[in-house]
């Protein structure tokens, strides 16, 4: 049986502060737990106005400290940015105050754009390192005896489970090689999916970490009473995806009865690709589009990413979803 988690973006909405973006978060993260999820991810972006999870490791100390039991990680932090011992120092902590449920995704991507990636101090050049980041950093990891001269700590033998995060074959590759599990970043990057995953399982090698492939699918869901009232609370995805292609970026904004008339033909034709892994309407038709999501992939794991505006209708949302899992995701 698939498991499903959610991505939480933390969203700034329109009107909103960062505080009221972080509250907003752990509700979700509460009802998440209460519905049956198996995890919620944030993930590291910086000088993003509509995102208030640039620092990844304070918010999902925050949301653990808000819930008992769902697994809470990161989707992820973007090594480049970061020494591996601080992010293994991180984790280690974050493992100590509350263990068994931490988990750290990798990403190769800075997560911004150059001008940020300086102000970060980081080298433009640190995603030719990554693979030998991820080495050193699961390093830290592992028991004591491994005799390191430096040593995480905390993080010395909290084993936080690693993954590895990737939008390309890249990371699919790295991934198989070292024997870790896979997040593929679907919902926004759908292009490269099949052919990144069929590489991933057929060059997995098994490790002490994972004895098989295992595969996580990012897919936007957005499920309400009706197909029409879920496509007006997909707008706000739509309108946001356009803000990038115009290089526009602002806090998350809400929905809009007339989504034809806010973007162009092309702007439509580039955001509609980007958000092709989606699936949007009443629970009857969600049930369909993840059906077919789980047939064409196989995957192990579902990350949902259901970007709505109300937080009301995004809980009410996992909840029509949590009540379809028993029939969709056996």
């Amino acid at each position: 049986m698939a498991q499903l988690s959610i991505l939480d973006l933390v969203f700034i909405n329109e009107g909103n502060t960062p505080k009221d973006a972080l509250t907003n978060s752990v509700r979700v993260a509460q009802a998440a737990e209460n519905l049956g999820y198996h995890r919620i991810w944030v993930a590291e972006h910086h000088n993003f106005p509509s995102i208030a999870s640039a620092a990844t490791s304070v918010v999902i100390g925050h949301l653990a400290g808000h819930t008992k039991s769902i697994r809470i990680g990161a989707g992820g932090i973007m090594l480049p940015n970061h020494s591996p011992l601080v992010i293994a120092e991180q984790f280690g902590t974050l493992e100590s105050l509350y263990p068994g449920r931490i988990d750290l995704g990798l990403g190769r991507a800075p997560g911004t754009d150059q001008l940020t990636l300086r102000a970060l101090r980081r080298d433009a050049m640190s995603s030719q390192t990554f693979p030998e980041d991820v080495k050193e950093l699961l390093s830290y990891f592992e028991d004591d005896g491994n005799q390191l001269q430096v040593r995480a700590i905390p993080g010395t033998g909290t084993h936080v489970p690693v993954w590895i995060l990737g939008s390309s074959l890249f990371g699919a590759q790295l991934a198989a090689m070292f024997g870790l599990p896979y997040a593929f970043a679907s919902h926004f990057a759908p292009d490269a999916l099949m052919e990144a995953i069929t590489i991933y399982r057929k060059q997995f090698r098994p490790s002490k970490y994972l004895d098989k492939p295992y595969v996580m699918v990012g897919v936007n869901v957005i499920a309400a009473e009706t197909d029409k009232e879920a496509n007006f609370l997909f707008t706000s995805s739509q309108q946001s995806f356009t803000r990038i292609l115009r290089n526009r970026r602002g806090t998350f904004p809400p929905p809009i009865d007339d989504i034809e008339s806010y973007w162009s033909p092309e702007e439509k034709q580039i955001a509609s690709r980007m958000l092709s892994y989606s699936v949007v309407g009443s629970p009857e038709t969600v049930k369909t589009g993840i059906t077919k999501v789980l047939e064409e992939t196989k995957a192990d794991e579902l990350m949902t990413v259901t970007s709505v505006y109300d937080t009301d209708a995004k809980i009410k949302s996992l909840e029509l979803l949590a009540k379809l899992q028993l029939e969709v995701l056996r």
